[in-house]
């Protein structure tokens, strides 16, 4: 089952498409992936929220037409909105390339097309579909051991100082050393603070270990035990607790024959469904040509967001980034822009990784895959954005040089 199947199912059983009409059901894979996260569509987690009314978005709902495309929208009365934007805000969240496969079909992301078709109406078009890979992809969860963490305040003066006391006061204290040990200290603090909590930075460490003995009671007591006896101003954001399990995500490919499609019907009989006789693998897809460069002239630095959009997510422990320009113009100068290099410097975190970059002129879109960024997945995770969700927000409050002319047309 995958999210887009709620969407395929219905759509291939009420047109009567074959297993072999695979710009049909690619199609209805694109609408399946824009309502797969609900309120994702229609306004909810995006960039540009302060345009529509995103206090209580309505949910999307796709009008599915027997050639495979589709006009987004929602009921009338629901807050939120429909637009080119949070349609393709959806459409860029957790992909990577142009292929998008499932176990019905592949769907060419870079063939989409969007177009307003009335008020909180998108018509979803020209979606070219494949004959789906020869393996589907199946996810293995496995118990990775046990985690616990503490985060210490400190505030005021000297905080590089008394990060370091406590550090190593509490590497000192623990008698079994935890397989995995990660220190995080976060600047949130600053000077003359009119407020203790604007003083104040976060000292944040994570231990995992196969023994739940060890990063239990045994870690988080020695860090609380330091109270009375460490940095001055001593205080942490919650008491001591136990070590808590943690999975590890893996994804695995098997031979599309060896797992069984079944339809359960309503009166409960079920009935075995023959996978594709095609399939096709998932080559890379050519870079397309880049759009001609923006003339030159006087730039501003400013946040990149004055001009972009950004979502982002996670596939296990890789990190997808999808940013896309409003206007033409704005793309000319993002495609030649925003390059790996750039992400790289923009995003020092994700400088020692791969990163593949990945462009959809039909979207005025970039997308960027950034892999082992969130470490082994969600779950086991020590960053405190575990699935990546804030990467593209991040990404958009960077500093660019950007073309003054852009600025103008975005305040238009």
């Amino acid at each position: 089952v995958t999210d887009a199947s709620l969407v395929v199912g219905p759509a291939a059983a009420h047109f009567g498409w074959k297993v072999d009409d695979w710009d049909r059901l690619a199609g209805a894979m694109v609408a399946g992936h824009v309502l797969e996260c609900g309120t994702q569509a229609t306004g909810g987690n995006f960039s540009f929220f302060t345009e529509l009314d995103a206090r209580r978005p309505g949910f999307p709902l796709a009008e599915l037409y027997e050639d495979g495309s589709s006009v987004i929208t929602k009921h009338a009365g629901t807050g939120g909105a429909v637009t080119v934007d949070t349609v393709l805000a959806q459409l860029v969240y957790e992909i990577t390339g142009a292929r998008y496969a499932g176990p019905d079909a592949t769907a060419r992301f870079d063939t989409i097309s969007l177009a307003p078709h009335g008020k909180d109406r998108v018509r979803v078009s020209g979606v070219r579909g494949e004959p789906p890979p020869p393996t589907v992809k199946v996810c293995l969860n496995n118990l990775g051991g046990y985690r616990n963490e503490a985060t210490f305040i400190l505030v005021g003066l000297d905080i590089e100082e008394k990060a370091r006391l406590a550090r190593e006061q509490l590497e000192a204290a623990l008698t079994r050393k935890p397989k995995e040990l990660q220190w995080m200290l976060t600047r949130t603090d600053r000077e003359d603070a009119a407020t203790e909590e604007q003083a104040a930075a976060f000292l944040r460490v994570v231990v995992k270990d196969a023994d739940a003995k060890v990063v239990g009671r045994a870690f988080s007591g020695a860090a609380v035990e330091l109270a009375l006896g460490s940095y001055p101003g001593f205080t942490m954001t919650a008491p001591p607790s136990d070590g808590a399990p943690y999975g590890v995500y893996t994804p695995a490919y098997v031979e599309a024959g060896r797992v069984e499609h079944v339809a359960v019907l309503e009166d409960g009989t079920r009935t075995a469904i023959t996978p594709p006789g095609e399939t096709r693998s998932l080559e890379p897809v050519e870079p397309p040509p880049l759009p001609p460069r923006v003339p030159g002239g006087p730039t501003r630095r400013v946040p990149l967001g004055r001009i972009v959009a950004a979502r982002s997510g996670d596939k296990g422990g890789t990190a997808n980034i999808g940013v896309w320009a409003r206007t033409d113009a704005a793309w000319w100068w993002l495609a030649h822009a925003l390059t790996e290099e750039k992400l790289r410097e923009l995003l020092p975190e994700a400088a020692p990784l791969r990163i593949e970059r990945h462009v959809f002129p039909n979207l005025r879109g970039l997308n960027f895959v950034v892999e082992g960024l969130l470490g082994e997945g969600v779950s086991s995770s020590t960053r405190f954005d575990p699935q990546g969700k804030a990467l593209g927000e991040w990404l958009r409050s960077r500093h660019m040089d950007i073309p003054e002319a852009l600025l103008r047309e975005g305040q238009e």
